[in-house]
């Protein structure tokens, strides 16, 4: 074993079995220099119905991204319908504790309504239609939080892993367009905002380079693009250390902000052999794929621990690069990873346990700023 692995074994195995304590510097206090750190928030914590989760977001995070709120079906579920208020709440909580705020996301293959691709027959809208809809709908939903909003996932999980464009409504009706309409659109509602494209698997290397391509292609048409998001919706071990690094160096060499937006670290053993996050992607419960349902053995979350250890010091090698570090949920109890990709499990992957308690791998993370 090098010695560097000794160190963090070492390292761990003090946190773990509790020669660490509970520390008093914060997330945000020791990666400040590095990289903002945040969460995705649900619609309760917005609502300001979970004070416990509020106290961590507000102590602990320096930006925070919407989980659901923003998405096309909650905010827009109708044509003329528009749910602004727990978005509204969503911004000023950002604006309150002086949080850089994440807008997600603007066009999406899911949770957009039906109606969204329907012409007035029943059959698909036109091309015309359908760009108008998306176009209109950025406008007024990125036009409202001017100047509120810093960035926005323009577009999320357009490529398929092989790094081909997914065949979604939105392919199959305006062809390529729909990409640099969108851009265009979220540049004209907030000229200031970052944007972004965000997707899962971006450790592989076609859909990395899928995405580094559909980026740049966007710029020479004259679209901002500012950043790339690589999903880090990752197991114990895969994918790799040099994996992950390899495409964080790709993503910046090209000229794009890295965001590692949607980190959580799943435990469980997982039927799709963590191939990906596409949430069509699920299984008939079974209870092989639930092991821990009365807690995490201690075997296992020295393993979570020294994941979240490595993987942090990988962020900080390059936080020269890095620009933002989001955490997909507050509590395991807040983990969509309960619900997917079969309901009902019991999940642990964030640093904070059910209880509302830092895990071992908190102070893993706090001991990665260290120099």
């Amino acid at each position: 074993m090098k010695k560097t692995k000794l160190c963090i074994a070492a390292g761990i195995a003090a946190i773990s079995f509790g020669f660490i304590g509970k520390a008093d510097k914060t997330l945000k206090e020791v990666y400040k220099k590095d990289f903002y750190i945040g969460a995705a928030l649900n619609g309760r914590q917005i609502a300001g119905q979970d004070a416990k989760s509020t106290a961590i977001i507000e102590r602990q995070f320096s930006t925070i991204s919407p989980e659901n709120i923003l998405k096309w079906g909650p905010i827009h579920p109708q044509p003329e319908t528009y749910n602004f208020d727990l978005a509204d709440r969503y911004v000023a909580l950002g604006e309150k504790n002086k949080m850089f705020v994440v807008g997600h996301t603007l066009v999406w293959h899911q949770q957009t309504p039906d109606w969204v691709f329907q012409g007035d027959n029943g059959n698909n809208a036109s091309k015309e239609v359908l760009l108008k809809r998306m176009e209109d709908h950025i406008a007024t939903v990125a036009g409202r939080y001017k100047g509120r909003i810093n960035g926005w996932d323009v577009v999320n999980e357009a490529l398929n892993d092989d790094g081909t464009l997914r065949k979604s409504k939105w392919l199959q009706i305006t062809g390529e367009e729909y990409l640099e309409r969108a851009f265009k659109a979220a540049q004209k509602a907030d000229p200031k905002a970052e944007l972004y494209y965000n997707d899962y698997n971006m450790w592989k290397p076609a859909k990395r380079d899928g995405a580094i391509q559909l980026a740049q292609n966007l710029k020479k048409k004259g679209a901002k693009v500012d950043g790339i998001g690589m999903q880090g919706h990752w197991g114990l071990k895969n994918p790799s250390l040099e994996q992950i690094e390899a495409s964080i160096v790709a993503i910046s060499k090209a000229g794009f902000k890295v965001m590692i937006t949607e980190l959580d670290i799943d435990v469980l053993p997982n039927p799709s052999n963590r191939q990906g996050a596409d949430i069509d992607a699920t299984f008939d419960f079974e209870e092989k794929y639930n092991l821990y349902t009365t807690g995490l053995p201690d075997s296992v979350q020295q393993q979570l621990t020294e994941r979240y250890a490595e993987i942090f010091k990988l962020f900080r090698k390059h936080s020269d690069k890095i620009s933002r570090i989001t955490f997909w949920g507050v509590t395991d109890n807040d983990s969509w990873l309960n619900d997917w990709p079969m309901r009902g499990r019991t999940s642990y992957p964030l640093l904070f346990d059910r209880q509302y308690q830092p895990k071992p791998a908190f102070n893993a993370v706090l001991q990665a700023a260290a120099k």
